[in-house]
């Protein structure tokens, strides 16, 4: 008997299962085809990495200022990593638990949300997965049942074109959040004021939720319904057991506050000025202190509330070690048009007023013409048709290079660049990264060092960070990924001294730490300027760790009399430097080996130990670089004799000789001369010291005779003068220099008050009561002086002008 084949009554039985497979593979396989061409008709269009708006961030990724993009949008790029964990719970957790098991779609949520629908007829759960939400996020669809099978479709397309993660950093930079804002981190900033990593539970749970209805759950306006929704987040939280009973009560006791929703605008102008640059870049990561960069605003708000209307501020500070800017602020209020708060003043071009000063006397240095202490003359000199003057048109006579710059006095810098060269000046300072702008059609020229350029503040604060660097200037840095940028300004020893002179120097002004209780005084180098009829003025500081720059006026340009560097701008400066803090980055170097102390003599300039003591009028102890000891500046214009050494013969008498002249006990004699328009302001002795010795009768004249004695007529020394009774017009005297055809310049107690020719009429205004010197002074050296003094005018009875001596006839009221 034939034992039966199962096979034979099986396979009857497994040709309808394998007609269903066949079946169901080919249904698959047309779903899939229908898929893919589905996903071709209709290709998603994914929000670029080029869209939405620019967020321009401190460094250490605060926000400072925003820009919408074209459809007037604030979204901060971020993703998951930059995002708190705690958000990223609870956001899962409330939206979609099986976010990353789920197709794209949740047959589970879409049934319950569907029974809750029949159940209660009306939406109790939208069904809806986090892909689904991101689906209608980048394709906006409508709220139908045609709708819904739309964003199921493309919440498929997601999953397959995209990671989970990538699905949910496109869920975190556009979810809406309320108003303008899209994204969790533009709404944290927004309606928090922090980051989105740094959220609490509390904070968590409300931005988890709020993009469920973003108008009716925004804090700023709805703060009552906001924190209902957010409570519903956290009883979620605690009964899946995610967090603690205590922690979601600890949660709940936060307030939601009503905090008005703004975006962030620190730095405006140069966030303005790095998106302009940077066009493409989303998300621009600047060198700027968040926390100081608001204070000092807010220094700055402060200071300006008491100066006159229209009235701006620039304010950089420079680390010097990294060159990074810590503080940039443009503009004294970004949102006032009466001050031009759109003009970023750290890059507009103003005249520099007396701030160059330090830079050509390092110079001076490096090229050997001076020491710290060499001998320069405050006087009124022409410098071939140009006659400066100084800021308070008062004359200081002989000075010392440090007086000089630490007093910031016009006619000593004038004279040093006149032996440098204005054209080599200029190019020195371009090599160090300050270009000048000249008017239109000018040149370098003489008037340079007084402001008659314009440069910028970043300019010069990337200057000045040479006097904390060894002599290396640097170019300010506002891009965490800008390269640093140096150049060779000074020599090490050069920038040395002059960072040694401008910190010694006191500054009795509002601000300045003079009791050591901020900062102690002398590691402030601090320079000021004031531009030409008070358009501009300027405080630049260096300190181990920082430099930094301040400057106030007019955007347009207009003057603000009274307002100048040293009582406008160096108040500011030293409230900015209290508000630094000391990193200890960048110690001071020590004193280079190329710099040494040694006591020179005035007039001639030379070593104490090489000078003999008669000649040595004036010891004092110089900063020498390179061992280099120069005399002191020959006098220019003169054809006679020159200032320094001069040896003559004299008989017994002590009168001079010339060249053929003899007399008894003929000798010779040397003398120290001071440089002849320091004369007026030397003391008895020096100036004895110093005479030329008379000429012995029957002695041909010599050459040195060139400058004859000049005497002053109209009134005599010793004068006493009174103005009319009830004259409203100041005292006045017309006077005279006679014995001279040359020009003669007119100082009141060293004041210039202007010039005359030869034995010309020159009236000299008295408006003041009190003893006055006037001095009459010619080109050449020669002057002469004398003092008198004013009366007020008699309460009683009008009169005349009264003098206790007979030669006042001249005076008028």
């Amino acid at each position: 008997m034939r034992t039966p084949d199962p096979s034979s009554h099986s396979a009857p039985a497994s040709r309808p299962w394998r007609r269903f497979l066949r079946t169901l593979a080919m249904a698959s396989i047309g779903l899939l085809l229908a898929a893919v061409l589905l996903d071709r008709l209709f290709p998603l269009r994914l929000p670029g990495p080029d869209t939405g708006s620019t967020v321009v961030l401190a460094k250490d990724g605060t926000p400072l200022r925003a820009f919408a993009d074209g459809d007037g949008v604030w979204r901060y790029p971020t993703s998951a990593a930059q995002v708190s964990p705690l958000y990223l719970e609870a956001l899962l957790t409330y939206e979609d638990r099986a976010f990353y098991r789920h197709p794209g779609v949740n047959p589970l949520a879409l049934a319950r949300a569907a029974w809750s629908l029949l159940r209660h007829h009306r939406a109790i759960s939208g069904g809806s997965t986090l892909t689904m939400q991101v689906a209608r996020i980048v394709m906006p669809m409508p709220h139908s049942v045609g709708g819904k099978l739309v964003q199921m479709f493309r919440a498929f397309q997601l999953e397959a074109h995209l990671s989970k993660a990538q699905i949910l950093d496109i869920y975190l930079n556009h979810a809406p959040f309320g108003g303008p804002i899209e994204g969790v981190e533009a709404a944290s900033w927004a309606y928090l004021g922090k980051p989105a990593r740094q959220m609490s539970r509390a904070e968590a749970a409300l931005l988890a939720v709020l993009p469920q209805s973003p108008s009716s759950f925004r804090p700023d306006r709805h703060p009552d319904v906001a924190r209902r929704a957010r409570d519903k987040v956290l009883r979620r939280m605690q009964e899946l057991g995610l967090w603690s009973a205590d922690e979601v009560a600890d949660a709940r006791l936060e307030a939601v506050t009503a905090r008005s929703l703004r975006t962030p605008l620190d730095a405006a102008l140069l966030a303005e000025r790095l998106h302009r640059q940077l066009p493409g870049e989303r998300r621009i990561v600047t060198t700027i202190d968040a926390n100081l960069q608001r204070a000092v605003e807010d220094r700055v708000s402060e200071y300006l509330s008491r100066l006159p209307p229209r009235t701006s501020a620039a304010v950089l500070v420079v680390d010097n070690a990294t060159l990074e800017a810590h503080v940039y602020v443009g503009t004294a209020d970004f949102g006032d048009p009466r001050r031009l708060g759109h003009v970023d003043m750290v890059r507009a071009s103003r005249s520099p007023g007396s701030t160059l000063k330090p830079f050509l006397y390092g110079l001076a240095l490096d090229d050997g013409l001076i020491t710290s202490q060499s001998l320069l003359v405050d006087a009124p000199q022409d410098f071939g048709g140009y006659r400066p003057a100084n800021f308070d048109e008062a004359f200081h006579g002989p000075v010392s290079v440090e007086q000089a710059l630490q007093l910031s006095l016009n006619v000593p810098a004038v004279d040093v660049l006149d032996r440098i060269g204005a054209n080599r000046f200029v190019a020195r300072l371009a090599n160090g990264g300050v270009n000048l702008r000249f008017p239109e059609g000018g040149s370098p020229n003489l008037a340079v060092i007084l402001g008659g350029a314009s440069t910028r503040l970043e300019n010069l604060v990337g200057a000045y960070t040479a006097f904390a660097n060894s002599g290396v200037a640097g170019t300010p840095r506002y891009l965490a990924s800008q390269p640093a940028q140096s150049r060779r300004l000074l020599s090490p020893g050069a920038a040395w001294i002059i960072r040694d002179i401008l910190s010694s120097n006191p500054a009795d002004v509002a601000g300045a730490p003079l009791d050591g209780t901020v900062r102690s005084q002398d590691a402030i180098a601090w320079k000021t300027g004031t531009s030409y009829g008070y358009r501009d003025a300027w405080a630049i500081g260096v300190t181990d760790d920082w430099t930094f720059g301040v400057w106030i006026g007019r955007p347009d340009g207009t003057p603000s009399p009274g307002q100048y560097g040293a009582v406008t701008a160096l108040p500011l400066m030293f409230n900015v430097a209290s508000m630094l803090p000391d990193s200890h980055s960048n110690p001071r170097l020590p004193r280079p080996a190329s710099v040494s102390a040694v006591d020179v003599c005035w007039p001639l300039g030379g070593a104490a130990a090489t000078t003999p003591a008669e000649l040595c009028r004036d010891r004092r102890t110089a900063w020498t670089l390179d061992g280099a000891l120069p005399p002191t500046f020959p006098e220019r214009d003169l054809s006679a004799w020159m200032g320094g050494l001069l040896t003559v013969r004299v008989d017994s008498h002590q009168r001079r000789l010339s060249a053929t002249c003899h007399g008894a006990d003929e000798h010779t004699v040397t003398l120290a001369r001071w440089p002849a328009l320091a004369t007026p302001w030397l003391g008895p002795a020096d100036a004895a010291a110093a005479a030329l010795p008379p000429l012995a009768p029957g002695c041909d004249p010599d050459s040195l005779d060139v400058a004859n004695p000049i005497r002053i007529a109209g009134i005599s020394d010793g004068a006493v003068l009174r103005a009319a009774p009830n004259s409203g017009a100041p005292l006045s005297v017309t006077l005279r220099a006679l014995g001279t055809v040359e020009p003669v310049q007119w100082l009141l107690d060293g004041r210039l008050q202007g010039d005359s020719l030869g034995a010309a009429p020159m009236r000299v205004v008295l408006a003041q009561p009190g003893m006055h010197q006037i001095t009459a002074l010619s080109l050449h050296g020669a002057f002469a002086r004398l003092t008198l003094s004013v009366l007020p005018p008699p309460a009683a009875a009008a009169g005349a002008i009264r003098t206790t001596t007979p030669h006042a006839a001249l005076a008028t009221p």
